[in-house]
């Protein structure tokens, strides 16, 4: 009985083994599970970060055609776009980092997950089996020990019965033998039984040192691999995770060190000059402003500094123009001063020249004039490399057509020695549409080189003399300064000396296209007014003046030294006098060149 109940004890001890051991793998699973969900939280992470960056990346590239697609030209906003590509680098390379982490651990501890369970469930299956066997073996060996003992108790009732039996006297032979009968019956039953106790209790002690010995021992060796596996997974996630981060650290390192030298790449001094070349309009300085005496009965004459946009702006703001055109300071006028005295309306054809040029300047406008495709609004500098420019960008276009034209010869000519290949005639089109562009091209380049010698003649170099100047505008050509004294009827002499513009639109218009062909086309063969003699003056140097050898300073006149010439504009704080020599021939000449001698009522006027 003692041996007994030490195998319940041991039975009910092994049985809270296996509630402790499942209650621990099970803990086990969710660990993993948890770590899992970790890992995938981390990967989401980064991906955000990544797509993050990358919205950043983008949101600061410079749009096409942009004012920020221009300043690439500096080095700081070069490695400003080189920081923004790097950075979308390195916001790849997070995306990686997810990627692997996705891959190398998610993944795998899914799957390991899964076959951890199954495992774990196939193993606490064996024990529970293995448990229940040997307690079925202890039920059946009670049972006949039981049995066993309830025949040997009957054995034992039956002998003292048939003892008694036969000492009775009274009891006849016949129920002695009966009893006798019955005894031995039951001695038989009891031994059976024992035989049958002894046999299951040697199977079921066989059974208990194999299940003690051997298979729970398994069991419980089998779950204890299957755990230790589980944390050297673990383990090997973790090392995973950090070895997923370091794998991008080069990658990382080359992206900032990217950015470091897109940053040491920055060159102050080089952008301080693009914004020089820029900027820089190519228009000569301004000449000195000459003394100017005071007299009696003659009022000083306040000239306005070519050099000052002041005054003019504060025009501007007393008497708003239309006009959208710009006054360029320092702007040359290589013909004639815009600068001419108005005289009364009567004397100046006032209906024919306020009138007629008017409505001739809004023509040549619908009809085009120059426009802005000769880039005639900007500085002369910045003309010329605007020119320049669209010279390069037309030949690279004619170079292009010419290859392909090359091309299309050479297909036709393996056309013509194989006609099985293809028909010769049918790339004819092509080729007589690529020399017809090709000749549309060339007749572009053509055009703006002409445009582009017009400004590289006129631009200021410094050999040469000092040049009649113009605080306002700059015309084009010499036979448009007719056209621009008849457009300039508008203007007004204000008392200072300085001149203002009429408040109308169409004044402005015709300033802009006072270089126009058809401008000049229209009025060359207009009269213009003789203005009248106002004193004499005497060349104390000589001058070279606008000769067809030259070709330099139009609107001016060729002088000797000692020459006397009629005064017909005296200077108007500019530096320049106007002077004829007779009825055909006229022009300016430097004031400081000559010596004037104004007539009385020219002086008093």
């Amino acid at each position: 009985m003692e041996s007994g109940r030490a195998t319940l004890l041991r039975e009910q001890q092994l049985k809270d083994q296996f509630d402790n051991l499942e209650k621990h793998t099970q803990s086990g699973i969710e660990f993993v599970e948890r770590y899992t969900k970790f890992v995938k939280e981390r990967s989401e992470i980064e991906i955000n970060y990544a797509k993050q960056i990358k919205n950043l990346s983008k949101k600061y590239q410079p749009k096409k055609n942009s004012k920020e697609e221009e300043e690439n030209k500096y080095t700081s906003c070069r490695a400003f776009l080189s920081t923004l590509n790097e950075l979308n680098d390195y916001a790849g390379q997070h995306e990686v980092i997810a990627e692997n982490l996705t891959s190398q651990i998610i993944t795998e501890l899914l799957r390991y997950l899964t076959e951890l369970k199954a495992e774990r469930k196939s193993h606490f299956h064996d024990g529970r089996k293995a448990q229940q066997h040997i307690e079925c073996s202890w039920k059946q060996l009670e049972s006949s020990k039981r049995r066993f003992e309830r025949d040997c108790k009957e054995a034992d009732r039956a002998q003292q019965y048939f003892e008694r039996m036969d000492a009775d006297i009274n009891v006849t032979k016949a129920d002695v033998e009966k009893a006798r009968q019955q005894a031995q019956m039951r001695h038989q039953m009891a031994a059976d039984s024992k035989s049958e106790y002894s046999n299951f209790l040697t199977k079921f002690n066989q059974e208990q040192n194999e299940h003690y010995y051997t298979l729970i021992p398994n069991i419980f060796q089998k779950l204890q691999e299957m755990e230790e596996r589980r944390i050297e997974r673990v383990g090997v996630s973790m090392k995973t995770y950090a070895e997923v981060d370091r794998e991008v650290l080069p990658i990382v390192g080359k992206c900032l060190d990217g950015m470091t030298k897109a940053a040491e790449s920055i060159e102050p001094k080089t952008d301080s000059k693009q914004v020089v070349e820029s900027y820089k309009s190519g228009f000569e300085p301004p000449g000195d402003v000459e003394f100017e005496d005071y007299g009696p009965g003659q009022s000083m004459k306040r000239t306005v500094s070519e050099t000052s946009l002041s005054n003019s702006r504060g025009e501007a703001k007393e008497r708003p123009s239309k006009s959208k055109g710009k006054l360029w300071p320092f702007i040359k006028n290589k013909n004639k001063s815009p600068k001419q005295n108005k005289e009364p309306l009567s004397n100046r054809f006032n209906e024919f020249m306020a009138s007629k040029p008017k409505m001739t300047c809004l023509r040549s406008l619908r009809r085009g004039g120059s426009g802005p495709e000769d880039f005639s609004h900007l500085p002369p500098e910045q003309r010329r490399k605007k020119l320049q420019a669209k010279i390069d960008d037309l030949n690279k276009d004619i170079q292009k057509e010419m290859d392909q034209k090359d091309a299309l010869t050479k297909m036709k000519g393996v056309y013509e020695k194989n006609p099985q290949m293809g028909d010769p005639a049918s790339v004819d089109p092509r080729l007589v549409e690529m020399a017809m562009n090709i000749e549309k091209l060339q007749s572009e380049v053509q055009k703006f080189e002409g445009w582009l010698a017009e400004v590289e003649g006129r631009l200021p170099s410094k050999s040469d003399p000092p040049r009649r100047q113009s605080g306002l505008y700059e015309t084009q050509n010499s036979n448009s300064s007719t056209v621009a004294n008849n457009c300039a009827q508008d203007r007004e002499s204000s008392p200072d000396g300085s001149y203002t513009e009429e408040q109308s639109s169409e004044t402005q218009v015709k300033v802009a296209i006072a270089n126009t062909p058809e401008f000049d086309d229209e009025f060359d063969d207009g009269d213009e007014e003789t203005l009248p003699t106002i004193g004499t003056c005497k060349a104390i140097y000589q001058f070279e003046g606008n000769t067809p050898l030259t070709g330099h300073n139009e609107g001016t006149i060729s002088v000797t030294e000692g020459e006397l010439l009629y005064v017909i504009e005296e200077d108007k704080g500019d530096g320049w006098t106007r002077v004829r020599r007779n009825e055909e021939e006229e022009g300016y000449v430097p004031t400081s060149y000559v010596e004037v001698l104004l007539e009385t009522n020219a002086k008093d006027s």
